[in-house]
């Protein structure tokens, strides 16, 4: 037996397009998460989004380390009142 999906959509035609194409056994389409976007920007944005964290920490001298840390315990905090 084939899988369901877990939502059917609301619309009827789209549902109907769903259930049809559920009963005969055809697969979705395969959606590409990169389809219409600049190849390079993607690649950069992994580069940046690898390294961001550590080398924000790394630059960071301990007092600003500190206020950063203690603004959002702040934060955290407030919010329980």
């Amino acid at each position: 037996m084939p899988k369901r999906p877990r939502k059917l959509p609301r619309d009827p035609n789209a549902r109907a397009f769903e259930i049809v194409r559920i009963v005969t056994g055809e697969s979705a389409p395969e959606k590409d998460p990169d389809a219409g976007k600049n190849p390079h920007a993607v690649a950069l944005g992994k580069l940046g989004g690898a390294k961001g964290g550590k080398a924000r920490a790394a630059a960071l001298t301990a007092r600003k380390r500190t206020a950063i840390s203690r603004k959002a315990a702040e934060a955290r905090w407030s919010k329980k009142r």
